[in-house]
């Protein structure tokens, strides 16, 4: 399945409370949808705070993103864990609300070896009729998919895509170059969406395109037409958005940022949950210099 090529991980709204806000989820879908442009959703991945969650939560998620977006956007439901079992049971209930699709990220913390990781997708995509995307992503997992690997996994036929975060240009060429004309290959880091482009990727899974998403798919269409020159201007001036989100003052951990950039763009959107903590007000300065 082609999830287009802006696919946005969309943050979780949280009222004062620090519980779910559901009005404001619907009013953010369409957001990303109608201004943004996005082509398809991930719901309940890191971005969204899928950690501090509950299973109920997720799954209303799950269905409120469906009812709402109404076919306007693809759903991507995040049922990833470092459980086999438990993400097959989330993934079983995923798919019972109506998602087109999942995303599972590789095992995190206890370290499988490559063929632990590969039983563990085989298992989550022999139980579970749904197009999966994997999702690498070494520098929080601590371990990372190598091309092999994913070349191996492509051959499952309901694994049609991987979310590349290794920051490895030539791993992505690697998967690129050997995977399954019907395989495809997204960046999963805001800046690497036009050079993976240009290796022959086929879009991005952003957090950027909650605030530059009309921007960036100017950019793909742009390449795509062969206007190589202005999609690289396009590019540098997306880079200090890119790089703000994830590199302002003391590094402050996604999704902090985006969540402090949303609601100076009038979504009312909220906090994040602990362990996380709000922006300082010199983060949120920052913030707002990067929107202009």
């Amino acid at each position: 399945m082609d999830f287009g090529k802006i696919v946005t991980a969309m943050v979780t709204p949280f009222d004062e409370q620090m519980q779910v806000n559901w009005s404001e989820a619907e009013r953010l879908i369409d957001y990303l949808i109608e201004e943004q442009q996005t082509d398809s959703l991930v719901i309940c991945g890191t971005t969204g705070e899928s950690p501090t969650l509950t299973e109920e939560e997720k799954l209303r998620l799950f269905e409120t993103a469906v009812r709402h977006a109404g076919g306007r956007a693809k759903i991507i439901a995040g049922t990833g864990s470092y459980d086999t079992a438990h993400s097959i049971h989330l993934s079983k209930l995923a798919k019972q609300t109506g998602v087109d699709g999942l995303l599972l990220v590789t095992p995190y913390y206890n370290r499988p070896s490559t063929e632990g990781i590969y039983q563990h997708f085989k298992a989550i995509a022999e139980a579970v009729d749904l197009p999966i995307m994997l999702y690498n992503i070494p520098s929080r997992t601590n371990v990372n998919m190598s091309a092999e690997l994913t070349l191996r996994l492509a051959q499952i036929p309901n694994i049609v895509a991987m979310k590349e975060s290794s920051g490895d240009l030539n791993q992505m060429t690697r998967i690129i170059a050997g995977a399954p004309s019907d395989f495809y290959v997204y960046s999963g880091d805001d800046n690497l969406t036009l050079p993976l482009l240009a290796v022959g990727g086929h879009g991005i899974v952003s957090v950027a395109s909650h605030v530059a998403g009309k921007q960036m798919k100017r950019m793909i269409e742009v390449y795509s037409n062969g206007q190589v020159r202005e999609a690289a201007k396009l590019h540098q001036e997306l880079l200090p958005i890119f790089e703000g989100l994830f590199n302002c003052p003391h590094r402050v951990p996604n999704p902090v940022p985006v969540k402090h950039a949303l609601r100076l763009r009038g979504l009312q959107v909220g906090s994040v949950r602990l362990p996380l903590i709000d922006v300082t007000e010199q983060e949120g300065q920052f913030i707002q210099s990067l929107l202009g």
